[in-house]
């Protein structure tokens, strides 16, 4: 009886692990469905305010969780955020050309390689994107390093986007269906018709591009019920709704606006497909569901033309640093844990994804370790008398980087930072659809007497019609050096909120001394 006591009082004064902790509250780690999708606009999703398109599953998360009005890509393009996602690390530290190798180093911390160190089964299933081997991949020999080599168990999915050559599958390492006497050869850029190469050969593997949605469905729930007795992390990129749309044969024509109204629909069937099974596996209650976008909508004209707008009021689309290009739907549901049918304004980033599910894990991340990532879940859970998960945010567009700082926003250039102010863009300008920016004519044309940058006061003007640049100097100027110190080499995003935490703190202290 006294050697039990004595073990007792022991036990009590040693540290106890946040993951015990977490289990012991009743809240035990739970299963992680990170689910990205490709190129859906802000006004694309039915809780978001669509109306010509059907997504009651999309609209269901919303119900059952949290939804957010303020999140955002890191980037306006597709590899960019798929890095940021993956590692926590903003994609311009790497400060190198891509030539499709594989962009995360040997060793690097990675959202799967948490979960995977953690006990849980990890799989990718879809769009990979980040690149094969140490230089540009041999599509015929072992792909690696790549997924399975950033933490992933499995991976089954388009190496590239499935617009891009060579339009293959790849299962774990190796090209699906790839017949050896037909090697795949893809050759330089030739634009513009082929602006990411050129394929010869490899007939054999190419992709139906109108199986894909319905294959890397059944490939994700297949993964789901292998793994329903162990905890497990699933991020399943989706190819809706990239170009080229092809939604698959029984939904072409569902949605009644065009081939992009039936590509959302179809993906929304798809997440339906994912929570359906959670349903009956008895894990619904036990997983974290995560639904957002890996940046803004393309205006694509059939849709407009119909009457839907891709990125709702938003102006801008991919590829720009205006809010249209990187402002995304996110939803997040965890029975219990995350209060069902709420909504918030509060700023977050996907980049935020490593730090949250470090979180959930009861980890906390070294200084190397995703460190432009913050927590979020205090945001997903909506605790009580939280601080917000972050002030500022960057945010890439094809040409430029912008910078966000609690209601203001800052592009030290003229024009979107991407296609829709290039007078050799290929997609729809957002003047097409009456979207107005006071530096520019009712047609497009940039004033003479526009600023030489952008200012825009997000909290009243969330549309960015007015540049305020020469109307607050103060601000250009601090938002400025935000920037330069974050794109600063040796720099991070998480260091610099801790200095200026330190700072705030101080000088608090300093104020309260003198009382």
């Amino acid at each position: 009886m006294k050697r039990a006591l004595v073990l007792l009082l022991l036990t009590a004064w040693l540290p106890v692990p946040p993951a015990a902790i977490c289990h012991a509250a009743g809240t035990a780690k739970p299963n992680i469905v990170f689910i990205l999708s490709d190129d859906l606009g802000y006004g694309d999703v039915g809780c978001y305010g669509a109306t010509k398109v059907r997504t009651p599953n999309m609209d269901r998360l919303a119900r059952e969780g949290r939804l957010f009005a303020d999140a955002h890509s890191p980037a306006a393009v597709c590899t960019p955020t798929r890095y940021a996602v993956i590692t926590g690390r903003e994609y311009y530290r790497l400060g190198r050309k891509w030539n499709r190798d594989c962009l995360v180093a040997p060793g690097q911390k990675t959202i799967a390689s948490l979960c995977k160190e953690a006990g849980y089964a990890t799989a990718l299933v879809g769009k990979w994107h980040l690149g094969y081997g140490e230089k540009a991949p041999d599509w015929n020999d072992e792909l690696k390093p790549g997924p399975l080599e950033c933490g992933f168990d499995s991976f089954f999915g388009t190496a590239m986007t499935h617009n891009e050559p060579p339009q293959v599958l790849v299962d774990n390492h190796r090209v699906v269906g790839l017949d050896p006497n037909d090697p795949i050869q893809v050759l330089p850029p030739q634009p513009p018709k082929f602006p990411h190469g050129v394929l010869q050969g490899g007939k054999s593997a190419l992709v139906v591009h109108e199986d894909l949605c319905e294959l890397h469905t059944k490939k994700a729930v297949d993964f789901i019920e292998r793994n329903k007795e162990r905890p497990f992390f699933l991020y399943y990129g989706t190819i809706n709704v990239h170009v080229p749309i092809a939604p698959g044969k029984r939904f072409q024509g569902s949605s009644g606006i065009g081939a992009y109204g039936d590509y959302i629909q179809e993906l929304d069937w798809s997440l339906g497909e994912v929570l359906s099974t959670l349903d009956r596996l008895g894990l619904a209650e036990k997983t974290l569901v995560i639904f957002t976008s890996d940046n803004g909508a393309v205006l694509h004209r059939d849709a407009v033309k119909a009457g839907h707008f891709p990125n709702g009021d938003l102006l801008g689309q991919k590829t720009d640093v205006w809010e249209g290009g990187h402002r995304v739907p996110f939803l997040a549901r965890w029975p219990g844990r995350i209060p069902a049918g709420t909504r918030t304004g509060e700023l977050i980033a996907l980049t935020d994804m490593m730090a949250t599910f470090a979180a959930v894990l009861g980890r906390s991340l070294g200084p190397d370790e995703g460190p432009d990532s913050f927590n979020a879940l205090p945001a997903l859970l909506d605790e009580p008398g939280r601080k917000p998960a972050r002030e500022f945010a960057t945010f890439i567009g094809t040409a430029g980087v912008a910078v966000r700082d609690g209601r203001w926003l800052l592009f030290p250039k003229h024009g979107s930072g991407g296609f829709s102010t290039d007078p050799d863009g290929p997609w729809l300008p957002p003047w097409k659809i009456g979207r107005k920016n006071s530096d520019y004519t009712a047609d497009g044309q940039l004033k003479a007497d526009a600023p030489p940058g952008q200012l825009y006061d997000l909290e009243k003007d969330p549309n960015e019609t007015t540049n305020l640049y020469n109307g607050h100097p103060d601000i250009v100027k601090r938002l400025d050096e935000l920037l330069a110190k974050l794109r600063k080499k040796g720099n991070t995003a998480r260091t610099l909120a801790a200095a200026a935490t330190e700072e705030s703190g101080k000088t608090n202290r300093d104020d309260g001394s003198k009382k």
